[in-house]
C-alpha cells in the first residue's frame, strides 16, 4: 500500500512541476511568436527596453500593456486597466508563489 501512495505522490509533484513550467514559459513564447510575425511592439512600446524587461520579469503584464495599447488609441483605462493591474498581480504572484510551491510539491 505505502509504495503506491509514494508513486502517486510523485507523479502529481511532477504534473505540478510541469503546469509550473507552462505558465511560465506560455507568455514568452507568445511574445516570441507576436515579435517574429507581426509588429505590434513597435507599435505599443515607442523603445524595446520595456519588452526586453517585461520578457525577462512581467511577461503578462506586457502582454496586457500591449493589447491596451493597441485597443484602445494609445490609453490606459478602464477594464483596460483592470486587465493590466490582473496581469501584475499574477506576474508578481509568480516570484513569490513558484518557490514555496515548488518546496511544496517536491520539484526543488
Amino acid at each position: 500500500m505505502r509504495l503506491g501512495r509514494e508513486s502517486s505522490q510523485g507523479k502529481e509533484a511532477a504534473v505540478h512541476c510541469c503546469l509550473a513550467g507552462v505558465a511560465l514559459l506560455a507568455p514568452r513564447v507568445l511574445m516570441v511568436f507576436i515579435w517574429l510575425l507581426t509588429h505590434w511592439f513597435s507599435q505599443a512600446y515607442q523603445t524595446v527596453i520595456w519588452p526586453v524587461l517585461g520578457f525577462l520579469f512581467m511577461p503578462y503584464a506586457t502582454l496586457a500593456y500591449m493589447a491596451a495599447m493597441l485597443n484602445n488609441n494609445h490609453v490606459l483605462g478602464g477594464w483596460w486597466l483592470a486587465l493590466f493591474i490582473a496581469a501584475i498581480v499574477v506576474d508578481v504572484g509568480h516570484w513569490g508563489g513558484s518557490g514555496r510551491s515548488a518546496y511544496k510539491w517536491g520539484c526543488a
